[in-house]
């Protein structure tokens, strides 16, 4: 059978075509590998260079790869954070002609790391807390998407940083399965299944002796539940208001905002007697700041990171002259936050050498600069400005902390 390569963007076929399929995946030479940190997986699993990608590959029967690579384009459809899909590799064989396992071909996700990669450090608890904290809202997101992962474990999450926050990546999608909506029997499975895998690979962690002595590996097992019922409790509770009173509806809708949650659809029900209003979120979405800075600016990053990034945008438009919301006359917000983007954004995030910016993407240095700002300015009792938090971040922060950029190197399995 001759080597094929199912993918769906036409660049992918050619950029894999050079990786050496004929062998198996624990034999491919050391030339072609990345050494990244990785999970611990049931599939023999390497990081590859292909053109100017890093890529994941794994090796997995042909019917499974298959699945796992529609799933993980459903999940993209739906916005859901998890690693991207790139191509299905079947048809391989040995230089004897003996058949070899198909891949599932996937993009590394830029300056990130597995969840037990991160837990094997002897991280502080208040750390592993905000780590649980973005995994209870990947969980909440799979959920309200109809996904039940069936297997979420901190091998197949991933972390990347979000202007100080985490944010979590779904990696394997392999037992998953999408539906119109999920039951709460389905919810309540496969939280308990996270609880089990979480608490088993932290027992495994305090075995080897990397887990921090303060930690129970149970009892933070089961924060992960307490953590997603909170989230889940918020983002889909039926709330009832004195009627004539929206505002309070405004404030459920800011509320749920902050969370990183947008309301796309919600049902508004009048009692009989004209007395209270019943409000239910329909459908809600994450990533509320992210389209906003996305429409407004092109650029593309993570939650926290735009809501930060929003807010400074529209600190600095309330300096422009021709900025007059609500008059026509006005210059538009698009307008305003493309000067931003060329004028402060740009100019910002070039002044930090690129050698010295580890795993940071423009976005995260960009909230690293303006909380350095931050802390400045309280310490001097006035506004520094932006360019002198540039050149102290650079000369007094960006030194002590390039070695933790720096992807931590893998250790042999």
């Amino acid at each position: 059978m001759a080597l094929q390569i199912s993918a769906t963007n036409p660049e992918h076929p050619a950029l894999l075509l050079e990786l050496p399929w004929q062998l198996p995946l624990e034999q491919w030479p050391e030339e072609v590998l990345v050494p990244l940190p990785r999970g611990i997986s049931r599939h023999v699993v390497r990081y590859a260079r292909a053109g100017d990608e890093v890529i994941a590959v794994k090796e997995l029967a042909e019917r499974p790869a298959l699945r796992e690579y529609e799933l993980l384009r459903d999940l993209d459809r739906l916005g859901i954070p998890a690693v991207d899909p790139l191509a299905v590799v079947t048809g391989r064989t040995d230089a004897e002609d003996a058949p070899l396992e198909p891949v599932l071909v996937t993009r590394h996700l830029g300056g990130s790391m597995p969840y037990r990669s991160m837990f094997e450090t002897t991280m502080r608890p208040a750390t592993m807390h905000r780590l649980m904290d973005a995994l209870a809202v990947l969980l909440v997101r799979l959920h309200l998407a109809g996904f039940a992962w069936g297997d979420c474990s901190l091998s197949n999450t991933l972390f990347r940083r979000d202007a100080g926050a985490y944010a979590a990546y779904l990696v394997d999608a392999e037992t998953g399965d999408l539906h119109p909506q999920l039951s709460p029997g389905q919810r309540d499975y496969d939280l308990d299944l996270a609880r089990v895998n979480i608490s088993g690979e932290l027992l495994d962690l305090e075995a080897s002796g990397a887990l921090h002595p303060s930690v129970d590996a149970i009892e933070f097992g089961m924060e992960i539940c307490s953590r997603y019922g909170s989230l889940w409790e918020e983002l889909t509770r039926r709330s009832v208001y004195p009627a004539g009173k929206y505002h309070y509806i405004e404030r459920r809708i800011r509320r749920l905002n902050d969370l990183g949650f947008d309301v796309a659809e919600m049902q508004i029900e009048h009692a009989p007697n004209g007395d209270e209003v019943t409000f239910v979120p329909k459908v809600v979405d994450a990533g509320h700041h992210q389209r906003q800075l996305l429409r407004l600016t092109g650029l593309d990053a993570e939650e926290n990171q735009a809501r930060r990034l929003l807010n400074d945008l529209e600190s600095w438009m309330a300096t422009q002259e021709d900025y007059a919301p609500g008059d026509p006359l006005g210059a538009r917000p698009e307008v305003l936050a493309h000067r931003w983007v060329r004028d402060v954004f740009r100019p910002t995030v070039r002044a930090v050498p690129p050698e010295m910016r580890g795993s940071m993407d423009p976005a995260e240095i960009y909230h690293e600069l303006l909380e350095h700002r931050w802390y400045l300015s309280e310490r001097a009792q006035h506004d520094i400005g932006l360019d002198t938090a540039v050149d102290d971040y650079i000369t007094n922060i960006l030194p002590k902390a390039r070695e933790t950029l720096q992807p931590t190197p893998a250790t042999a399995d």
